[in-house]
C-alpha cells in the first residue's frame, strides 16, 4: 500500500455566512496558505454564487497547487446536511429549499466536497488543529449571535440519523421561559447565552436598576460588548448580567456532561471575551448541577484557534478527517 505524502496535499475550507463567505487553502498542519472573501447575499441563484467562488479561488489554487494537489473541499454552512451534502431550508440564505451544494461544487471544482454546519466544523477544527488535539470525547459550544454545538464521542462527530444532531443551543433550559426571536420556542439556551440573549438580559436588568452604567447607552447600543465594558468598570448590574448568563449556561452544560461524559467542553466565539465574568459562574453552576460521579472531571476550555480563521480551518478539517 503506497504512503500518501500529506505535504503535497491542500484542502479548500469554505465558511458560508448569510452576508459573507470566507475561504482559504489549508495544508495538513493547519496552516492557511491563502484566503479571501466574497459576498454571499449578492447571488440570487446558487449557481451564480458558485461560479463567482470558482473564479475568485482558481488563481489561488493555481498559485499554491503547482507542487501540491487540491485534495478536496470542506464547507461549513447553515442547515448543512453531512450525509446528503445539501443545504436545507437555511433561513439566512437567499437560496431556498434543498440545495445539492456539495454535488454542484464537485461538478465545478472537480474534487470531492464535504459539508456540515459551522459548529460541527468548529469541533473538527479544534480536534485537528486546536485545544482538543488528542481528545476523543468533548463538546464544542459556539457562543456568538446564536449558540451552536458539535459533539465528539469516541473520536467521532455525532451527526445523528439525519445529519442534524447536536443542536444543543435549542435545548430548553427554562420551561416556559424567554421566547426565541426566530424559532418561537420558549426558554432555549440560545435565548439566554448568545450575544443576542445577553443584550436582552441587559436591557431587562438595566430597566430595574436606573443607577446602572448600562443606562448611559441608547437601546440599540446595548450588546455583549457594552455589557463587558461596564462590567470591567465594576458596574454591579453588568456583572449580574454575566452571572445570570453563566448560571443558565452552566446548568445546560451540566445536562450535556451527563449525556455524553466528555473530558472537556470547549467554548468559542465573541461572547467568551467576557472572561471570568462569564466563565466563573458557568463553571460553578455546571459543577453544582452534576451528579457526584461527574464532578471535577470535565475541563472548561476556551478555543485556541484564531477567531478570524477558525471557520476556514474547521471547514478544511472535513477533508483531513477522512
Amino acid at each position: 500500500m503506497a504512503l500518501v505524502d500529506l505535504s503535497k496535499q491542500v484542502a479548500l475550507g469554505i465558511d458560508i455566512g448569510g452576508t459573507n463567505t470566507k475561504f482559504g487553502l489549508v495544508n495538513h498542519r493547519g496552516d492557511i496558505l491563502d484566503k479571501g472573501v466574497i459576498k454571499t447575499d449578492q447571488y440570487e441563484k446558487v449557481e451564480d454564487y458558485i461560479d463567482e467562488l470558482y473564479k475568485t479561488i482558481q488563481p489561488l489554487i493555481k498559485k499554491h497547487c503547482k507542487t501540491a494537489n487540491l485534495e478536496g473541499i470542506g464547507v461549513g454552512a447553515p442547515n448543512a446536511n453531512f450525509y446528503r451534502g445539501t443545504i436545507e431550508h437555511a433561513p439566512n440564505l437567499r437560496w431556498k429549499g434543498v440545495i445539492p451544494f456539495a454535488e454542484l461544487m464537485t461538478k465545478k471544482f472537480g474534487v470531492p466536497c464535504k459539508m456540515t454546519n459551522d459548529a460541527n466544523a468548529a469541533a473538527l477544527g479544534e480536534m485537528l488543529f486546536g485545544a482538543a488535539r488528542g481528545m476523543k470525547n468533548f463538546i464544542m459550544i459556539t457562543l456568538g449571535t446564536g449558540v451552536g454545538s458539535g459533539i465528539i464521542a469516541n473520536g467521532q462527530l455525532i451527526y445523528g440519523s439525519d445529519g442534524f444532531a447536536g443542536e444543543l443551543g435549542h435545548t430548553i433550559v427554562k420551561p416556559n421561559g424567554r421566547k426565541h426571536w426566530s424559532t418561537g420556542s420558549e426558554g432555549s439556551l440560545e435565548a439566554y447565552a448568545s450575544a443576542t440573549g445577553i443584550a436582552i438580559t441587559a436591557k431587562k436588568f438595566r430597566a430595574e436598576f436606573p443607577e446602572s452604567m448600562l443606562n448611559q447607552y441608547k437601546e440599540e447600543e446595548i450588546n455583549s460588548k457594552t455589557v463587558f465594558e461596564c462590567a470591567k468598570k465594576g458596574d454591579p448590574t453588568a456583572i449580574e448580567v454575566f452571572r445570570y448568563t453563566g448560571q443558565k449556561l452552566g446548568e445546560a452544560l451540566a445536562n450535556f456532561v451527563m449525556f455524553s461524559s466528555p473530558e472537556a467542553i470547549l467554548l468559542f466565539g465573541g461572547v467568551i471575551k467576557a472572561g471570568d465574568f462569564l466563565l466563573k459562574p458557568t463553571k460553578l453552576h455546571m459543577e453544582r448541577n452534576l451528579l457526584p460521579i461527574f464532578r471535577g472531571k470535565v475541563k472548561l476550555v476556551c478555543s485556541e484557534l484564531d477567531e478570524a480563521d477558525a471557520a476556514i480551518l474547521g471547514a478544511s478539517a472535513l477533508v483531513w478527517e477522512s
